[in-house]
Parts: structure tokens; C-alpha cells; sequence
């Protein structure tokens, strides 16, 4: 009986250490499987995250054409422009238009509808333009206005077109912003009432030097035109 009680604890206590041993590990697994869950819950909660609520990326910039800073002009370009311009195409078209609607109307009538007195009416309006020109380079170089036109080609067909009629009234100074092109609004009217002193008399007159001076403000935007789209439209008529 010695034998018998004395070997029944050891059985005993092997069958319980694995009883407790297992039950250990089965409690621990139990607890991993939340903390595993908890731990890659963010991880995968991110990635949604990220689907339904994205960052806000700053907005992208708009595509701008590069384009040159702008340069005030300089005493020598505006004597060239003075001696120049009134030999680009747009104001000798200008010009020919011009003298021949005079022509064919006979006005002024001492001309004559001739070839002669077409002459004449060309050359006479020549003169009123380098007039009109040296007066407006001389005094807008006084307070920094530039003359030139300066096309916008970057631009928007609809801005352009507003671009030509703005600058037909407006000027850009020197530190290159735009304000009312003053020089221009004294020599338009000034160099057409000084023309009326070698003028014939039939149009040497206040009415005929304020109409002079209304066409040249037309003639302005009729060049500014020109100048817009007259390199765009040669693409088309000359392309080969």
C-alpha cells in the first residue's frame, strides 16, 4: 500500500502539468490574435483612409508662354523708332489707303484725282506722321513713355483683341506698368493743327484737324491690328 500510495501522486502530478501548461498557451493564443488584430488595424485602416479622404495637393500652376521681362526703351531706339516706323508696312499701307480715298474722292479738291495729286496727298500725310511721331517719342521721354506696341502673343484670341484697343490709349512707362499714353493724346491733335500751316486751305482748318486727329486714333488701332496678327496670319497664306 506504501508502494501503491506513494506512486499515485506522480502520475497525477504529470497529468496536471500539461493540463496547466496548455491552458496557458491556449490563453495566450486567445490574446494574441486580438493584439495581432489591433496592431494591424491602422495599417489597414490607412490605405482607406488615404481612398476616401486623399491629401489636398497644392493647385498647379497655370501653363504661362515664357516670355521677355519688359525693357524700357532707350534715347537711341526711340530716335529710331521715330525715323523707322513710319516706313514699316502697316503705315505705308496706311498711307496708300489713305491718299488713295482721297484721290478718288478729290479731296483736297487743289490736288486733283490724278496720279499728281495722289502724290501729293501721300506725301503730305507723310509729313503730318514724322511730326506726329517726333512729338510723341520727344515728350514721352520726359516722364518714361514708350511708344512701341509690343504684341500679345501669349495671350487669348479674346485678349488680344483687347490688348489692341488699350494700347491704342495706353503706354507702358518705365518701370513697366501701363497708364494713359499722355504724349500720344497731345501730338495726335498738336501735330495736325501744326500741319494746317502748310496745308492747302481747304483743309487747313479746326474741323479738318479734328477729324485728322480722330483718323489717327482709327490708324492706330488699324496698325495695332496688323501687328498683332499679321506674323500669325503669314503662317497660313505662306505655308508650304
Amino acid at each position: 500500500m506504501e508502494a501503491s500510495a506513494e506512486l499515485v501522486p506522480f502520475p497525477l502530478s504529470m497529468q496536471l502539468r500539461p493540463k496547466t501548461v496548455t491552458s496557458s498557451w491556449k490563453a495566450k493564443v486567445r490574446w494574441i490574435g486580438p493584439c495581432t488584430a489591433l496592431l494591424l488595424t491602422p495599417s489597414l485602416a490607412c490605405p482607406q483612409a488615404q481612398q476616401t479622404n486623399p491629401p489636398q495637393s497644392a493647385p498647379e500652376p497655370k501653363i504661362k508662354f515664357a516670355q521677355t521681362p519688359y525693357q524700357p526703351i532707350t534715347g537711341r531706339q526711340r530716335v529710331k523708332w521715330v525715323l523707322v516706323s513710319p516706313f514699316e508696312p502697316e503705315n505705308l499701307l496706311r498711307g496708300l489707303f489713305s491718299a488713295g480715298l482721297g484721290t478718288a474722292s478729290n479731296t483736297p479738291r487743289e490736288y486733283g484725282p490724278h496720279w499728281d495729286g495722289f502724290a501729293k496727298r501721300y506725301g503730305m500725310r507723310f509729313t503730318g506722321v514724322i511730326t506726329s511721331k517726333t512729338m510723341e517719342a520727344g515728350l514721352g521721354a520726359i516722364w518714361g513713355e514708350d511708344p512701341r506696341y509690343v504684341p500679345a502673343r501669349d495671350k487669348p484670341f479674346r485678349e488680344r483683341i483687347g490688348h489692341i484697343f488699350v494700347m491704342t490709349v495706353m503706354a507702358t512707362r518705365r518701370d513697366g506698368q501701363l497708364r494713359p499714353a499722355y504724349a500720344r493724346f497731345i501730338a495726335y491733335p498738336s501735330s495736325n493743327f501744326l500741319s494746317n500751316t502748310w496745308r492747302v486751305d481747304s483743309v487747313s482748318d479746326t474741323s479738318h484737324a479734328l477729324a485728322r486727329t480722330g483718323y489717327g486714333f482709327l490708324g492706330k488701332i488699324a496698325t495695332n491690328t496688323l501687328k498683332e496678327f499679321w506674323p500669325d496670319a503669314k503662317k497660313y497664306i505662306f505655308k508650304r
